[in-house]
This record gives C-alpha cells, sequence and structure tokens, in this order.
C-alpha cells in the first residue's frame, strides 16, 4: 500500500518518459566527464576553449528548448518533436569522437544540444501533462530520477568500458549511439493526449498571456544563472589537483547518483512545501560547493563538494522546471518551460565563457568565487520573489 501511494497520480506515460531520459542520459553522460580531458590531453585546447564549447553548446540547446516549447503549444504536438530531438542527438554524437580538432567537436555538440533543446520542452509538457496538477512536483521528479540515474550509469559505463574492455577513447563516442537510439524508442511508446485545442493559432509570440510573476522568475533565473557555470570546471578542478582519470569519472558518477536519488523527493517536497522553499534550499548547496571549490586540494573534500552540487542539481532540475510551470495555464505550459530552459542557456553562456576565461588568465579561484557571486545574489531574488500559482 505505501508503494502505490507513493506512486499515487503517475501514468504509464511518467514511467515511460523516464525511461525514455534514463538512456538518453546515458548516451550523453558516458561522453561527459570524458569530453573536457578529451579535449584538453588529446586535443591540447585550454580552460578558454571548453568554456566556449560549453557554453555555445549548453545555450544552443536551451534558446532551443525555448523555440521547440513554443513551437509545442502552437501546434499543439508534443511527442513528435520529441522523438525529432531524441534522433538528433543520438546520431550526432560519434561525430565528436570522429573529430581531430576542436572546431569538429564544438560542431558535434552543439547539433547534439540542438537535437536534446528540441526535445526537452516537449518532453516536459508531456510529463507535466502526465498527472495531475497535485502530483506535477513528482513527476518531474520521477522523470529526473530517470535522468539523473542515466548521469550516473552512463559515466559508470565509460569505466567499464575504458579501463576493463581497454576500449580506445574515441570509441567510447561511437558507442553511444546504442543507449541513444533507445531513448528513442522509448518516447514512441508514449500515448500524447489531446489538450482540447486545435492546431488554428498563428505562429506568433505573445508574451502578454505570461503573468508578471512569471517574469520575475524568469530574472531570478537569470541572475542566478550567470553563476550556474559548467560542471566541467569541477571536473578540470578535479583533475588539477590530481585525481586520476577514473577517480574524477566516478567522482562524477556519484554526483549523478546523488541527484537522482533527491530528485524524486525533492520534486514531492515542492508540492508539499512550496516550490519557492525547496529551491532555495538548491541554490544555497550550490552556493557552499562552490565557496569549496575554489580552496579545497582534498580528494575527501572534493567528493563531498560533488556530492553537495549534486544534491543542488537534483532539486534544481526537477523544482525548477515545475516552478516555471506553475505561473502559466495549461496551454503555456510547453512555452514557460522553454523560456525558463532559454534563459538558463543563454546565462549559462555568459557564466561558462566568463568561467573559462578566468579559469586560463586569472586562477581557478576566481572561476568559483565570481560564480558564487551571482548564485548569492540569484539567492537573495528567490527569497523575496511573490509566487501565486496559476489556476
Amino acid at each position: 500500500m505505501s508503494e502505490k501511494k507513493y506512486f499515487q497520480g503517475l501514468t504509464k506515460n511518467t514511467f515511460l518518459l523516464t525511461f525514455t531520459s534514463l538512456f538518453a542520459d546515458i548516451s550523453t553522460e558516458m561522453l561527459y566527464p570524458i569530453l573536457p580531458i578529451f579535449l584538453t590531453q588529446y586535443l591540447g585546447v585550454g580552460g578558454s576553449i571548453v568554456g566556449l564549447i560549453e557554453g555555445v553548446a549548453n545555450a544552443t540547446q536551451n534558446i532551443e528548448q525555448g523555440f521547440a516549447g513554443w513551437l509545442s503549444d502552437k501546434i499543439h504536438t508534443r511527442k513528435s518533436l520529441a522523438i525529432v530531438g531524441y534522433t538528433i542527438a543520438a546520431i550526432s554524437k560519434p561525430f565528436m569522437g570522429l573529430s581531430n580538432i576542436w572546431q569538429g567537436v564544438f560542431a558535434a555538440r552543439v547539433v547534439d544540444r540542438f537535437g536534446t533543446g528540441t526535445r526537452s520542452a516537449p518532453r516536459d509538457a508531456l510529463v507535466a501533462g502526465s498527472a495531475d496538477e497535485a502530483h506535477r512536483g513528482k513527476a518531474f521528479g520521477l522523470e529526473g530520477i530517470g535522468d539523473n540515474m542515466g548521469a550516473f550509469l552512463g559515466p559508470i559505463l565509460a569505466v567499464i568500458l575504458l579501463f576493463y574492455f581497454k576500449i580506445p577513447i574515441r570509441n567510447i563516442f561511437y558507442l553511444a549511439i546504442i543507449p541513444g537510439t533507445l531513448a528513442v524508442i522509448m518516447v514512441l511508446f508514449v500515448k500524447e493526449k489531446s489538450d482540447g485545442f486545435k492546431s488554428k493559432y498563428k505562429l506568433d509570440v505573445n508574451f502578454k498571456k505570461f503573468p508578471k510573476s512569471y517574469w520575475k522568475y524568469i530574472g531570478v533565473t537569470a541572475l542566478f544563472g550567470i553563476g550556474n557555470i559548467s560542471s566541467s570546471f569541477m571536473i578540470l578542478q578535479t583533475r588539477a589537483v590530481g585525481i586520476s582519470l577514473i577517480g574524477t569519472i566516478l567522482i562524477y558518477a556519484v554526483f549523478n547518483f546523488i541527484a537522482a536519488a533527491v530528485s524524486f523527493p525533492s520534486g514531492t517536497l515542492s508540492d508539499r512545501f512550496g516550490r519557492k522553499n525547496v529551491l532555495l534550499t538548491s541554490f544555497l548547496a550550490f552556493l557552499v560547493a562552490l565557496i569549496g571549490f575554489a580552496f579545497t586540494h582534498s580528494f575527501l573534500v572534493i567528493a563531498l563538494l560533488f556530492a553537495l552540487y549534486g544534491t543542488f542539481s537534483g532539486i534544481f532540475r526537477a523544482v525548477g522546471k515545475a516552478f516555471a510551470a506553475d505561473f502559466v495555464p495549461q496551454e503555456l505550459r510547453a512555452s514557460s518551460i522553454g523560456l525558463y530552459n532559454a534563459t538558463v542557456g543563454i546565462s549559462g553562456l555568459i557564466a561558462s565563457i566568463t568561467a573559462g576565461l578566468l579559469y586560463d588568465k586569472v586562477g581557478h579561484p576566481a572561476v568559483f568565487l565570481t560564480a558564487g557571486a551571482f548564485v548569492l545574489l540569484g539567492s537573495i531574488s528567490l527569497l523575496v520573489l511573490p509566487y501565486k500559482r496559476s489556476i
């Protein structure tokens, strides 16, 4: 009975979308911890190039989410856009391994993130529609488990392939297409429910439809996002203090495991105690992690900081999007999440480019302390944000 109550309000679609995210993130995250190593140690680039690639790639993903969310709401189609996006992301990954120059990796990474952006907002709208409003946070939390467990299993799989089977690092990029294809197969089984609207609207964007409270939340997200640097800099810092490649990948895997573990409970808690309170907790956890990364050289402390960072990541992913969906009516749901993700991407581009320059020109502590200053400002702004859930 307790297990039944735990998953109360969720549907078959919720679980299918959870497995979709699981396989998609295995595909992505078996590459992510080795990508900055591949760029710096195999292709010989510096932190500025890593920051540029990750900043532009993630901005592309999140800006495309804004467009895909808007398009999804206008044509009232979620599933087909999600399938296209998952397919593009799966096909693009082997091209990173084929590249002998960083520009090739850059192009493939941007296409990969474009595909991810195309499917994310429609997928999130499907998640939001897979449960009623009272269980929306729980639905995003369960999908977050799939996403973050994929992010945990991906690096573990990379370690097994690299160090047990002795597969060359380039071949890992080729193998990533397999779980990516499984993600496409999973989403094919999702049954899209009609939202009761006909596709008769002109393709226009009317920002006046979004309430002021939503735009204030977007402003908070933008301010915080300038401090939300790519985890590539945590990975590079871990390697810089002398931790081995396998140790770095395993720490990153544990980070994602913790993110998965907190995702569902945090979504459920946000349904009960409010999104704002739970989200603010994650901001403060991230702030502490950033300050720690600026000063520590200890393996144990870095592992603990990644655990704290994982706590932030799991909460932020589940609750941040659910919060964005709360401010608007159903017909604007995908657009609200898409615009939210676009804001995360644009601010993240600024964060990653700035962090890359600081990493090369000033030093590692400056990266994390500068990011921490913006995270603190974002936390204060969230604290005073007025909030009223849309009917």
